[in-house]
C-alpha cells in the first residue's frame, strides 16, 4: 500500500471537528506571470509533423479554434449524431462500446473500427454504456430509461428494463451487477441476467451520481439537492448521509474513490470537492475553487461564466487528487498535506479527467477537442492530442496506457495512440 493511501492516512483527522479549508482565489496578475512561466510552450505534443501538415488543409467545415489536425488512428463514424458515452471492455481492452444521440449504441473494435454489433431497439439518447468486469456483458442505457443488456460474444440480448429518466450506470467491480440512478431519486441495483432487484430511495431529487466502492459491498450516491449517501448494498440500508453542512450546496456532479475506498471525493456545482472518510463517513477535508471573475463586463441579458467541478479522481502510486473544473482549471491537490499542489490552466472546460492507473499523470478531454497528459508531479503538461472538430464529450484510456478512446460532438469518436517513448 502506498502511502498516504491508506486508512492510517486519516487517522490525524478522523474524529476531529475542524476541517481544514483550502482556499483558491482567483489568480493575481502576479500568479498568472508565474504560470505563463511554468506552460512549456516548445511542448512535445506542438512539434509533431502534423503541426505543419494542418495549416494546409482545407479548413472549411472545422469550427473556430478548431484546427484540422488529426493525431487519431482510428476513427469511428457509424454515428449520425454527437456521440456521448464510451467504455473499452476491461478484460482485453480490445472493444469499446459507445453510445450517442442518434438513440444508438455500436460495439466495435479498437484496432480497427470494425463493427461488432449494434446494441439496437433504444428509444432515446445512449448516455449510458459499459462492459461487466469480466467483458462478458455490454449494458446500454438510454435518456429515458430503457437499459439493455447484451452477451459480447454471442451478440445477444439477454435482458432490458426500464427505469426513470437515467442520470447514471455503473457495472459492480466482481460481479453481473448492475447499479443505475434515475432522475426519481432512486439507486436501482440488478442481479444480470436474472434480473433479481433492489431500489435504494434517495430525496425526492435526481441520483445525479454513483460509484460503487472497491469492497463491492458499498455504493456512494450523491443527489441534486447537494446530499451524499453511502448504501450498504446488501442490505440496502444508507450507512451514511452527508448534508447541510456536510453536504454540498448545489447538485453533486461526479464521485470518487480511492483504490482501496478508504476515501471518497465529491464534486458539486458549487465549486468545492470534499474529502470524506467512507467508515466513519466524516469530511476530512474541503478544496475550495473560488469563481475566476468573468474575463469581460457583463452586458445586460448576459449570464457571468458559470464555474463547477466536473470531474475528479485520485492517483493510485502518490497520494494526489485531480479535480478538474468547467472553467479550465485543472487542480492537483497533495491529500498528505491537504493543499494545491498545482494549477494547470486550459483554454477551455475541462469535461472529464482519468488518472494512469500505475503512474501519477492525468488525463484530461475538454471543450477544444483536445486529450492532454499532465504530470501531476510537475504540473506540466506532457502531450497533446487533437483530431475531433468539437467538444469531447466522453473518454477512455486503456489498462496499460498505450491508448485513448475519444466520443465528441463532431459524430464521431477516434482512437489515439499516446504510448511515449519515455517508458
Amino acid at each position: 500500500m502506498e502511502p498516504g493511501e491508506g486508512p492510517g492516512a486519516l487517522d490525524l483527522h478522523g474524529d476531529e471537528e475542524i476541517i481544514e479549508v483550502v482556499e483558491l482565489g482567483p489568480p493575481g496578475p502576479d500568479d498568472l506571470a508565474e504560470e505563463m512561466e511554468d506552460v512549456d510552450f516548445e511542448d512535445e505534443g506542438a512539434e509533431e509533423p502534423d503541426g505543419e501538415a494542418w495549416e494546409s488543409e482545407d479548413d472549411e467545415g472545422v469550427e473556430e479554434g478548431m484546427e484540422a489536425q488529426d493525431d487519431s488512428e482510428v476513427t469511428f463514424s457509424l454515428h449520425s449524431a454527437s456521440v456521448f458515452c464510451v467504455s473499452l471492455d476491461p478484460k482485453t481492452n480490445t472493444l469499446a462500446v459507445t453510445g450517442g444521440e442518434d438513440d444508438k449504441a455500436f460495439v466495435w473494435r479498437v484496432s480497427d473500427g470494425e463493427l461488432l454489433f449494434e446494441c439496437s431497439g433504444h428509444k432515446d439518447s445512449v448516455t449510458c454504456a459499459g462492459f461487466s468486469h469480466d467483458s462478458v456483458f455490454v449494458a446500454t442505457g438510454d435518456m429515458s430509461g430503457l437499459i439493455k443488456v447484451w452477451r459480447v460474444d454471442a451478440k445477444e440480448e439477454v435482458w432490458s428494463f426500464e427505469v426513470g429518466d437515467l442520470e447514471w450506470m455503473e457495472w459492480h467491480p466482481q460481479a453481473h451487477v448492475l447499479l443505475a440512478g434515475t432522475a426519481d431519486g432512486n439507486t436501482w441495483m440488478w442481479k444480470i441476467p436474472s434480473g433479481d432487484c433492489k431500489t435504494f430511495q434517495g430525496p425526492a431529487c435526481p441520483a445525479t451520481c454513483g460509484r460503487i466502492l472497491p469492497d463491492g459491498k458499498r455504493a456512494v450516491v450523491g443527489y441534486e439537492d447537494g446530499t451524499m449517501r453511502i448504501w450498504d448494498l446488501k442490505h440496502g440500508t444508507s450507512l451514511h448521509v452527508l448534508k447541510g453542512q456536510d453536504g454540498h450546496q448545489d447538485p453533486l456532479t461526479c464521485v470518487a474513490s480511492n483504490q482501496d475506498g478508504s476515501l471518497i471525493m465529491t464534486g458539486s456545482v458549487d465549486c468545492h470537492a470534499k474529502l470524506v472518510n467512507s467508515a466513519t463517513g466524516k469530511v476530512v477535508c474541503v478544496f475550495k475553487m473560488e469563481s475566476v471573475t468573468p474575463k469581460a463586463p457583463i452586458s445586460e441579458g448576459e449570464e457571468a461564466e458559470s464555474n463547477s467541478v466536473e470531474s475528479l479522481g485520485f492517483c493510485n502510486v502518490m497520494p494526489l487528487a485531480a479535480v478538474g473544473y468547467l472553467d479550465g482549471t485543472l487542480a492537483i491537490y497533495d491529500l498528505s498535506t491537504q493543499s494545491l499542489r498545482h494549477k494547470c490552466q486550459h483554454e477551455s472546460g475541462i469535461v472529464q479527467l482519468l488518472w494512469e492507473e500505475s503512474s501519477a499523470v492525468v488525463y484530461t478531454c475538454s471543450l477544444d477537442g483536445a486529450v492532454r497528459l499532465w504530470d501531476a508531479r510537475s504540473g506540466k503538461m506532457i502531450s497533446e492530442y487533437r483530431g475531433h472538430s468539437a467538444e469531447i464529450l466522453d473518454f477512455a484510456v486503456n489498462k496499460d496506457a498505450s491508448i485513448v478512446v475519444t466520443t465528441s460532438g463532431d459524430h464521431q469518436a477516434k482512437v489515439f495512440c499516446v504510448q511515449r517513448p519515455d517508458r
